[in-house]
């Protein structure tokens, strides 16, 4: 194994390497115990090496959460892309993503989701990007019954979340049939 000296340096390997680790721990423990100290030993590098990359916990924090949005972006759009009918494409999007998390992403999303109400950052990082989707989509979803299937979906996932992972699947499977059902 390289030691450190004789490792070919890749900045972009160790910033997905940190933004990897800041995910997974606030997957596991919440948005609060993503720590410099604990993002960098998990990552393998020093807390100067996070730094080199972020210029603090907050600037992590909003990577971490703009790279999640970003993924979600493609997933959208992938599952927009496919849909023959234009009319409620996003919505439906929205709900089959939203409601067919894995467990992993799940973990994330929560602890970001829990922590908008702590997080005045965040919440406005959410809800800017809400708003650009919804605008970029406003000719095919808008409309109150579009809007109540999004919000819908919305409480089921986050009901979910206190109904364990045994009942998760099968009842979110249903529901998210007759929420999509719903938009045509």
């Amino acid at each position: 194994m390289a030691s450190a000296y004789e490792r070919r340096k890749d900045p972009e390997a160790v910033r997905r390497a940190l933004l990897a680790c800041a995910a997974l721990i606030a997957g596991r423990e919440g948005l609060a115990a993503v720590t410099v100290a604990g993002v960098s030993a998990a990552a393998g590098v020093t807390k100067g090496a996070l730094f080199h990359h972020f210029a603090n916990k907050q600037a992590l924090v909003d990577a971490m959460v703009d790279g999640l949005m970003q993924e979600l972006d493609v997933a959208l759009d992938t599952l927009i892309a496919a849909d023959p009918v234009p009319r409620g494409s996003f919505t439906r999007a929205y709900v089959h993503a939203e409601l067919t998390m894995d467990d992993d992403t799940t973990r994330i999303w929560s602890a970001l989701i829990s922590s908008l109400t702590a997080e005045t950052q965040l919440a406005a990082q959410w809800h800017a990007w809400l708003t650009l989707r919804l605008c970029r989509h406003a000719d095919t979803d808008a409309g109150e019954l579009l809007e109540i299937v999004r919000l819908a979906a919305d409480g089921a996932w986050f009901t979910s979340l206190s109904a364990g992972a045994s009942t998760r699947a099968l009842d979110l499977l249903a529901i998210r049939g007759r929420l999509i059902a719903m938009t045509f």
